[in-house]
């Protein structure tokens, strides 16, 4: 399939091994745009390598990519684009469109879905040297889904910009709300909790002292520091974690071992311990500029350990590094408390059904003023002191 925008013509393939790309071709695409770990060659090969995000789970590759239609051995532009047969793992929720089309007697899955699987972290999913390949990628995603007779695609978490290239083809845009922390140029701890009201800062400090007096330090690891031992620990908390949810976790300890190989200059682990105890662990990716919470978890109840080892060691890594963001994950309310602020994150959605389209767009649309509300009123029980 060719393309053509300007004076570049593209031709478009259906990639299922990322290894036929390469790292070098796939990481040079990330040079422009939102780009953040989640995206590199490494971090989606290893969901795909260790079985994690396979046919098998439901998660079928068939990335989109362009390539330059002269030498048609340059990629200019691709997305992470899946045949998805569920929809869980997501962070997105659809189950409601999912089970109107069966209440009607039509098939939803498999669909189509753009995002890096079991990772709800806004950043660039159309991904392209320039706007003219971004576009050009926007226009290749559609027509496939269209011909594709598939029920839907979707594309999660992906900046303004991309958003505005799939609703200028009649693609849907969705609103959902997540909780960053944000670096107001903090020297210290201190200064981030001199940012808040005096109960909030308060409410800090009275957490942080009943970690410290049951006894339990801290011992922040980044990249190679972090031991095999270590990895085996913290891929236990992270099961126990799902378990007590009562579910099956997404990853597995092989999964956090090959981005230990083949990415660690990106990992931080915070483990937690009572002596030559580990008691929890908390996983986070970072990158120039932000720090992505990830992953935690704990083989004994201690009170406000998740809010230290989770939430507080992250704070003042990202201090110490310069980092302007710490995103603290997909949900809680609960990280107004300490500082986080609301933000919006958007994805993109577009339905072959005529009906059902018709359907979502209206619900879409109720689903936005109510959102613009909850954030106004998020807003409103900052915890942070007014010009801090």
């Amino acid at each position: 399939m060719k393309d053509q925008a300007g004076s570049m013509n593209y031709r478009t393939r259906i990639v299922a091994d990322l290894d036929s790309i390469g790292p070098a071709r796939w990481n040079d695409l990330l040079r422009s745009g939102h780009a953040n770990p989640f995206m590199r060659f490494e971090y989606l090969q290893a969901l795909h390598s260790t079985g994690c995000a396979s046919e098998r789970t439901g998660w079928e590759p068939q990335y989109l990519t362009l390539w330059d239609g002269a030498s048609d051995s340059r990629l200019v532009a691709a997305a992470p684009l899946y045949r998805k047969h569920h929809s869980y793992g997501e962070y997105v929720f659809d189950w409601a469109w999912a089970d109107a089309h069966a209440r009607n007697g039509v098939q939803y899955y498999p669909k189509w879905l753009v995002a890096v699987p079991f990772t709800p972290v806004p950043g660039t999913r159309l991904l392209a040297h320039d706007a003219a390949g971004r576009d050009a990628l926007a226009r290749a995603l559609h027509r496939h889904a269209a011909a594709s007779a598939l029920s839907s695609v979707h594309a999660l978490f992906l900046p303004e910009a991309e958003a505005q290239a799939l609703a200028a083809l009649g693609y849907m845009t969705r609103r959902s709300v997540q909780f960053h922390w944000f670096n107001r140029g903090y020297a210290a701890f201190d200064d981030y909790l001199s940012a808040l009201t005096q109960p909030k800062r308060k409410k800090v400090r009275a957490e942080r002292r009943k970690v410290m007096e049951a006894g339990i330090t801290f011992a922040r690891k980044v990249g190679r520091e972090i031991t095999e031992a270590d990895w085996t620990f913290f891929a236990g908390c992270y099961g126990r974690t799902y378990a007590s949810h009562h579910s099956t976790p997404y990853l597995t300890r092989e999964f956090f071992l090959a981005l230990a190989q083949t990415m660690p200059e990106s990992l931080l682990l915070v483990i937690a311990a009572r002596g030559d105890r580990p008691l929890a662990a908390s996983l986070a990716l970072f990158d120039q500029g932000r720090l992505y919470g990830r992953y935690w978890g704990a083989v004994e109840t201690v009170p406000c350990l998740h809010f230290e080892t989770s939430y507080y060691q992250m704070i003042e890594f990202a201090i110490e590094r310069g980092l302007a963001v710490f995103e603290g994950g997909a949900q809680g309310e609960h990280k107004l408390a300490r500082g986080f602020e609301p933000v919006t994150t958007l994805s993109s959605h577009w339905l072959a059904h005529p009906a059902f389209n018709a359907a979502v767009q209206r619900y879409l649309e109720r689903e936005h003023g109510g959102i613009e509300a909850y954030v106004d009123e998020l807003s409103e029980r900052t915890a942070l002191r007014p010009g801090a």
